[in-house]
């Protein structure tokens, strides 16, 4: 497997593939899944004659199961190390859910000050803070996220079936086409990686205020959501990111789901090559 070891010691695995002078797209995958996670659009921008390189973020898929670090700060860390690896520039970043936090704090902290990154792309992405706070009133309670952690320690096996079932790829609407592969890859991936990981990667994903990650953003940054997401409310998500990137294309989608990327999969594709090659 194709590993690299990070300052603290822990294992990253990542995939790269394609020509070695073509314009990498670097993936960031969401919460709790891995890299497999974007296979359609590995392979089809792959087929475009891109470089596609996308990594296992920490406790997740087949990267080193650790008890810390589970926090944005090592996860944009490790993604540079990753770049730094291999040496990766003129990139595009592109970041779904949790990744899309991993992207911006990248690019924020990493890509633009060592000159690596092209353009940056959200997608149904965390930031910039996803919990109901006194300053953030169209947060998410906190009580939802609680009960995400009691699911995850109760039954991470059940609570892994029932949420891409469910709401993540909005199966649970009315006259939805469910795809039981899709399901069982989400849970397939899910169970890959580490129960504390997961744990702390609630908090990491819902607490984490990154308005300053996403002012810091000069490249151009492709904003991209469904306006049918269950996990990540667009209002609070999407529209702040396309308001605090600097330049900034917002796209929103009727009717789309959190796993936009997965099940509309041709749609989100065409928009990213699109704006890649703008």
């Amino acid at each position: 497997m194709a590993l690299v070891k990070t300052k603290d010691g822990t294992e990253i695995f990542y995939k790269d593939w394609g020509p070695k002078d073509a314009q990498p797209v670097v993936f960031h995958h969401g919460w709790p899944l891995s890299s497999d996670d974007w296979d359609a659009q590995m392979l089809f921008f792959l087929a475009q004659g891109f470089r596609v390189v996308a990594h296992d973020r920490r406790g997740h898929g087949r990267s080193t199961q650790v008890g810390e670090g589970h926090n944005m700060d090592h996860y944009a860390a490790d993604a540079s190390a990753v770049a730094e690896h291999l040496d990766l520039r003129n990139a595009v970043h592109i970041g779904h859910s949790t990744g899309g936090g991993e992207v911006a704090r990248y690019v924020a902290r990493y890509g633009q000050p060592q000159g690596r990154v092209a353009k940056a792309v959200l997608i149904s992405a965390v930031p910039p803070l996803m919990v109901k706070t006194a300053s953030n009133p169209g947060g998410t309670p906190t009580e939802v996220f609680d009960g995400f952690r009691k699911a995850l320690a109760a039954n991470r096996a059940q609570f892994f079936l029932d949420l891409p079932t469910g709401p993540f790829y909005g199966f649970d609407r009315p006259g939805a086409t469910v795809s039981q592969g899709i399901v069982q890859n989400w849970w397939r991936q899910g169970m890959m990686g580490g129960a504390k990981a997961h744990y702390d990667g609630i908090k990491a994903f819902s607490e984490t205020d990154q308005t300053d990650d996403l002012t810091a953003i000069t490249v151009p940054t492709l904003v991209l959501q469904g306006d049918d997401d269950q996990v990540v409310p667009y209002k609070n998500a999407s529209l702040l990111q396309a308001k605090l990137v600097k330049i900034s294309t917002l796209t929103i989608y009727p009717g789309f789901s959190h796993g936009m990327c997965t099940v509309n999969a041709d749609v989100i594709n065409a928009d990213l090559l699109a704006f890649i090659r703008a």
